[in-house]
């Protein structure tokens, strides 16, 4: 079911995984035929197995962006669709202290 007016506009389809791609290339479809532009997905995780990639390339989807927290070299390879976002820095970033403690050495000062 689809809420609200696409016509002429961007949709944005964001889920955190793809397995089949079964949902997204079926959403994709209903978006472009209720007159979206283009259609993008954003998925945490791309399992994408199976027919996923041949569906996803034969799909109404514009692009599907996805991070490397499962690896996508090979599924890159068989899709130009497919943009890989890597995620290192954010975990690298969220390790980070949140704050700093400036410490004051008697007579550095």
């Amino acid at each position: 079911m689809l809420v609200g007016d696409v016509a002429g506009r961007t949709a944005i389809l964001i889920d955190d995984l793809a397995d089949t791609s079964n949902t997204i290339t079926r959403a994709a479809r209903l978006l472009k035929r209720e007159g979206a532009t283009k259609v993008y997905a954003l998925l945490t995780h791309g399992i994408l197995s199976g027919d996923a990639i041949d569906r996803i390339n034969s799909s109404d989807l514009d692009k599907v962006v996805v991070t490397n927290s499962v690896p996508q070299e090979d599924h890159k390879k068989r899709c130009p669709k497919l943009e890989v976002l890597e995620i290192g820095p954010v975990f690298a970033e969220g390790s980070k202290p949140t704050s700093y403690v400036d410490v004051c050495v008697p007579g550095s000062l």
